[in-house]
């Protein structure tokens, strides 16, 4: 598997697994009714599956910066054997290209199992909010294993999903309202592809992880989803100074719209549409390619917009979120993949006086402080130190918090991904990834060449998430015991390669939680 690899533009990465059925694989009896018209997907033994289905109408043109509106019925059969456009995104050598505004589409993967009504699993993909689709995901192994219904989602991505600017509806927050277009699609048309529209889950890697955190605290959200997963989601806490990647500067999770707004306005500038009359007629007559030089100004989305009216880390910590149970979780070595590609690979790895300066820069009077928590003298190099530090303030601790105000009100599970990442290689780096961001989506979505004991950890990874978009609980027949995260009883399940046990850690103590609790605590 190594030669595959993973593009991270900003916050997060996105990774390519693609591996569909090919169209002479028969169509016979791969035909359903959606709301708009017929579509013909792909038939194969253990499944069906259904790709570039419009779930809302093209945001191009005057569409262009607006809300999501219908998708247009069409006559006759639609073919459904082939992914729509990716969103328009930057392309990195060797990645498929996104160029598209036309990309408002889902796929749908159906086992052919026995029973009723099957649990609906819609897949938010991560990327940053600047790359990624959902047709990156081959859902068919998650689909017949778990004998669920799994809908991939393509949603407006960077600056055609999160801008914002004076006097434009929505601001901030087009990407969000995508999604939930995306989620009354499915609750309008799983039922005509065996699904349960009162049995829908919605999970996340990184930025889908954040969105899923999002919609938890979105009205307009209410009961498009009865559970939610959140993986490795970077939806509370703030992040300092040349934290996440080298030269950026401190930043909250979730900016304010007034702050996207006067993004907006120096875009705005830059491409001569100063006037306030006609400024939002002229962004939107420029060409996509150039909008796409400014695309990773606009990386996360805004509060205070319609669709995300309130901040979601007050909302999780105060209670005013939708009632769902949730699985929440990280990866054991979730920073290791930046320090990987943004320090080492650059041929400037880590050195103890960069590690020194870094602290400096990030922490300020409580340099020392952290120093002392993370000795050079504990780590194999100062860009392991980096990383487990990274790690632990940014992923792991933020994560526990979170956990803990949402066991206060719902049934939680929390999760660490112990396995490794062995898909992903960045030429000219012999920097350990482990299990860094992103390396459970192998597992969750399984591709090609998984020795045995990779394979066992995929199979219990899977179970375990069927299980619970079944009925809300991860716990199957045959799996390790995986206990509620209470706050009295605050218990992880480690996710691990054979021979290492699936079962509880203390993720608090392991990831010294307890010290980020206090004087450290990054704010901004």
């Amino acid at each position: 598997m190594k030669g595959r690899c993973r593009a991270a533009l900003v916050a997060c990465v996105a990774l390519l697994i693609s591996a569909s059925p090919t169209a002479a694989t028969a169509h016979e009896g791969a035909l359903v009714r959606t709301d708009l018209g017929w579509v013909k997907g792909i038939q194969a033994d253990d499944h069906r599956v259904f790709q570039g289905i419009p779930y809302a109408a093209a945001p191009t043109g005057d569409r262009r910066w607006r809300s999501p509106a219908p998708a247009r019925p069409w006559p006759g059969v639609r073919d459904a054997i082939k992914p729509g456009p990716r969103c328009a995104q930057p392309t990195p050598p060797g990645q498929p290209t996104g160029t598209s505004e036309d990309c408002l589409y889902l796929n749908v993967t159906v086992p052919r199992a026995a029973g009723g009504r099957k649990p609906v699993m819609v897949w938010l993909h991560g990327g940053g909010f600047i790359e990624g689709a959902g047709s990156d995901f081959d859902a068919r192994h998650l689909a017949t294993t778990g004998g669920v219904i799994v809908v991939t989602v393509n949603y407006r991505l960077g600056v055609f999903g999160l801008f914002a600017h004076a006097g434009l509806a929505g601001s901030g927050g087009f990407a969000l309202e995508d999604q939930q277009a995306a989620l009354r699609w499915v609750r309008r048309n799983a039922t005509a592809f065996g699904g349960d529209p009162g049995n829908v889950t919605l999970f996340g890697e990184s930025a889908g992880g954040k969105s899923v955190c999002a919609h938890l605290a979105s009205p307009r959200a209410a009961g498009l989803f009865q559970r939610a997963i959140m993986q490795s989601a970077p939806c509370t806490g703030s992040v300092p100074a040349g934290t996440m990647f080298p030269g950026v500067p401190a930043f909250r999770q979730w900016p304010s719209v007034a702050d996207r707004q006067a993004d907006g306005a120096r875009v705005a500038e830059r491409l001569g549409c100063t006037d306030a009359a006609t400024a939002l007629a002229c962004l939107r007559r420029v060409p996509t390619e150039r909008l796409l030089t400014l695309h990773d100004q606009f990386i996360t989305p805004a509060v205070g917009s319609p669709v995300l009216p309130q901040d979601p880390e007050r909302a999780l910590a105060t209670g005013r979120f939708h009632r769902v149970p949730v699985i929440s979780g990280t990866t054991r070595d979730e920073m290791r993949y930046m320090v990987a590609l943004f320090y080492e690979l650059p041929g400037t790895p880590i050195t103890a006086r960069t590690y020194a300066r870094l602290l400096r820069h990030a922490f300020g009077e409580q340099a020392d402080r952290v120093a002392r928590h993370y000795p050079l003298a504990r780590y194999a190099s100062p860009g392991l130190a980096w990383a487990a530090l990274t790690t632990d303030m940014l992923f792991a601790c933020p994560t526990y918090e979170r956990n803990r105000s949402l066991a206060q009100r719902v049934r939680t599970y929390a999760f660490e991904f112990a396995g490794d990442d062995f898909v992903t290689e960045i030429p000219g780096s012999d920097f350990p990834l482990e299990a860094a961001h992103g390396a459970e989506l192998a597992y969750l979505f399984p591709v090609p060449g998984l020795d045995a004991r990779r394979r066992q950890l995929s199979t219990t990874m899977i179970r375990y998430w069927t299980a619970f978009a079944r009925t809300g609980d991860p716990n199957t027949p045959g799996l390790p015991r995986w206990q509620t995260f209470t706050p009295t009883r605050p218990g992880t399940q480690s996710l691990a390669l054979p021979p290492d046990p699936t079962g509880p850690i203390d993720v608090a103590a392991a990831h010294r939680c307890a010290f980020w609790a206090g004087p450290a605590r990054p704010t901004t």
